[in-house]
């Protein structure tokens, strides 16, 4: 139990080290998922009452289809302002730009056709003495990539800094986009239309102060706050991290370290009351709905670009934006952060990690499930609760990171120390079974898994040659076991990679199988490359088997597919999964015919019908094993791929020459075979050529083209 306690302590100091590490200095990694948690709160909570106090006069698709594409003529937008006025309107907000010159005016055309009438109306000149006869606050843009000189408007009120920073946190316009000079010096006052999303493309908190040309400007929907609520000074109070809040009046508006007021968004698209800019201008409306309230005028028309995305809506129109920090900011309920934020932040990670840890520890499985379940809820309902309620924005992810790692965490380390006598008869078991064969036994304990049945497999055997040479040269039989295991190391290795089970290991020789006790697709071809493979590694193992025992290695593999009995096969006292069967011994044969024929690889004609790849394969003759009546065909695979040119017509030859050997025509085999000899050097040639000298001296009559070995 001491142990387990150091572990659970290494545990907690691990997920705090790492949680709190990741939170302090790498932040903006998480900050997405964050918000993505917070928006997940909004849409759970859904929409809310919006302020009475709040209007949007929309330029939507109907007034479009009405008046015609946008801009308007500026006598009918001065004639919805004037509307707006007559009705008793408290203050109008416009989230428009009027930055350049009505060309519909009809004093322009004149002044253009040199018509000398100056009774002509100026649309411009109409609007701009609206707009100075009308509660209007105008707005403009602020220009982050553009530098510009153009002169900031003017402002009506006295904006400062307090306690200064040597660092600068407002953002910094280096341009700004203002109305005509008619039209901006005859607003009352005005404000910035910016809303900057954040780096997904969504709108979370907005700026209510940008700094350009070392003025502080405000933002539309504040100016308008504002001005409904009197206060002619407005400051920035700093602290040593940042903005701590704008103070307007007797109030202290809280926002983050760069200014920006976090938004309490009351719903999706539309949750406010929207007239269309038409039925303004139609004074086709209820005057009463629009008296002593702010009015803003945007657009909603898809045409007109103005839209923007929120945690509770992808497509909201930006004026709408607005019309939600002046809600916020009537209400008081915009969401803000503790100054001790990060403080608390962190506490919940250790403290959340602490409980989890080594309380929850204690608890059995069942208990473990139940609690855990509670506390994540409760975690949640407190975000949601504190967002909402208080409207106090903290971490939501971290916390809830150091609830589940530390879960993960107490799980991991309880199966550790639970299994550690399992895992030490596993690791006893594994040394007598193959990995595979442990695994299927840990993954399938049923008893029926043990049951002997037929299947299909390919079955492997290698040796190496010479050994009783190697192992007298060798002498210490330190010296024999340490080349066994590196050789045993690496001829393992590739069976494993390519999904064979290791049956046993016969002093030098290796068994193999594959198809069981799992099945292994196309498992013939995983038993050929394995071999080739194998067969690859030889001049690469040799030069450290010459390093370090001072000879070179060489072996001999044979290959048979066919049906065995699987199983576990043995005395009640001791017993084996292995497999037997009559593919087996042959697959045995096979290994020890590498020898005569002085190959490296042999397969039978029951692999061979059952590969999927492409290989370099030549027969190499029809025998009869010592054990087996019937004959059997059997083949050198080579190599992958297909056969070279040099390789096509070198085969094509052997096989005119087999083709004399089988049909007993000896002589003229004889002649083909002393020829591929010469010019191949092989030593299957050379065996042929002295086969048909032998049954041509014997005089053979009767020949079925079967070679008996009458030896193992």
């Amino acid at each position: 139990m001491k142990n387990k306690y150091k572990a659970l302590i290494l545990l907690f100091l691990l997920i705090s080290a790492i949680l709190s590490g990741a939170y302090l200095f790498l932040p903006s990694y998480f900050q997405s998922l964050d918000n993505s948690v917070r928006d997940f709160y909004f849409n759970f909570r859904g929409p809310q009452k919006t302020s009475d106090s709040v209007v949007i006069v929309d330029i939507d698709e109907e007034s479009i289809k009405e008046l015609g594409q946008w801009p308007w003529e500026r006598d009918k937008f001065a004639k919805i302002l004037t509307n707006l006025k007559n009705g008793g309107v408290g203050v109008i907000g416009l989230d428009i730009v009027f930055s350049e010159a009505d060309k519909t005016s009809p004093s322009k055309f004149a002044k253009e056709w040199n018509i000398k009438d100056t009774n002509l109306p100026d649309y411009d000149t109409i609007l701009s003495e609206t707009v100075a006869d009308t509660p209007t606050i105008l707005g403009y843009v602020l220009d982050f990539d553009k530098h510009n000189k153009n002169e900031g408007p003017s402002i009506p009120a006295i904006f400062m800094q307090k306690n200064l920073q040597d660092k600068e946190y407002l953002p910094e316009a280096h341009g700004v986009l203002t109305n005509l000079p008619t039209i901006q010096k005859a607003g009352y006052s005005s404000g910035f239309m910016n809303n900057i999303p954040d780096e997904t493309g969504i709108i979370r908190s907005v700026p209510l102060l940008i700094k350009y040309d070392d003025t502080l400007y405000p933002s539309l929907a504040f100016e308008l706050y504002r001005i409904v609520t009197e206060n002619k000074k407005v400051a920035v109070l700093y602290g040593e991290s940042g903005i701590e809040g704008i103070e307007i009046g007797s109030e202290l508006i809280p926002t983050d370290r760069f200014g920006r007021l976090y938004v309490n968004f009351r719903g999706p698209a539309k949750s406010y009351k929207y007239f269309s800019a038409v039925d303004i201008l139609n004074n086709n409306f209820n005057k009463e709905s629009i008296e002593g309230k702010i009015v803003l005028i945007g657009t909603s028309a898809y045409g007109l670009m103005d839209l923007r995305s929120s945690p509770m809506d992808s497509v909201i129109p930006g004026v709408e934006i607005h019309a939600n920090v002046i809600d916020n900011l009537i209400n008081q309920d915009m969401l803000k952060k503790p100054s001790m934020g990060e403080l608390i932040d962190i506490f919940l990670i250790l403290f959340i990690a602490f409980i989890v840890i080594f309380i929850y520890s204690r608890l059995s499985v069942l208990w473990l499930l139940l609690v855990y379940s509670l506390s994540l809820i409760s975690l949640l309902y407190m975000n949601f609760h504190l967002l909402f309620q208080e409207h106090i924005i903290i971490n939501t992810t971290f916390p809830l990171f150091s609830m589940i790692l530390s879960l993960v965490g107490i799980l991991g380390v309880n199966y550790m120390f639970e299994t550690r006598q399992k895992e030490m008869v596993k690791n006893s078991f594994s040394k007598k079974v193959s990995k595979q064969v442990m695994e299927d036994l840990l993954a399938n304990p049923d008893a029926a898994n043990f049951t002997s049945k037929e299947v299909e497999v390919s079955i492997y055997f290698s040796d190496i040659r010479s050994f009783t040479s190697i192992s007298e040269e060798l002498k210490s039989p330190k010296r024999i076991t340490d080349f066994l295991n590196y050789y045993m190391n690496a001829m393992v290795e590739s069976v494993e990679k390519h999904h064979g089970t290791i049956d046993k290991f016969i002093g030098d020789a290796i068994m193999a199988y594959w198809n069981a006790p799992m099945n292994v697709k196309n498992h013939a071809d995983e038993a050929v490359k394995t071999a080739l493979e194998q067969i690859a590694k030889r001049d690469f193992l040799n030069i450290t088997i010459n390093k370090d025992f001072g000879f070179d290695v060489d072996y001999g593999i044979g290959i048979n597919t066919g049906d065995v009995v699987v199983g576990e096969i043995g005395s009640h006292g001791r017993s084996d999964y292995t497999i037997i069967g009559d593919a087996v011994n042959l697959a045995s044969r096979l290994e020890g015919l590498c020898k005569p024929y002085k190959v490296r690889l042999i397969i039978s004609e029951f692999t061979k019908a059952k590969l999927t790849e492409s290989y370099v394969i030549q027969l190499l003759d029809k025998v009869r094993v010592k054990g087996k009546d019937e004959p059997v065909e059997i083949y050198e695979v080579i190599s992958m791929g297909e056969p070279d040119e040099q390789k096509q017509i070198e085969l094509s030859e052997y096989y005119k020459a087999h083709n004399l050997y089988v049909n007993a025509e000896f002589e003229k085999a004889k002649e083909m075979f002393t020829f591929l000899y010469e010019k191949y050097e092989k030593h299957l040639y050379k065996l042929y050529k002295e086969r048909c000298e032998h049954l041509l001296n014997e005089n053979i009559k009767e020949f079925d083209g079967v070679f008996d070995f009458l030896t193992k």
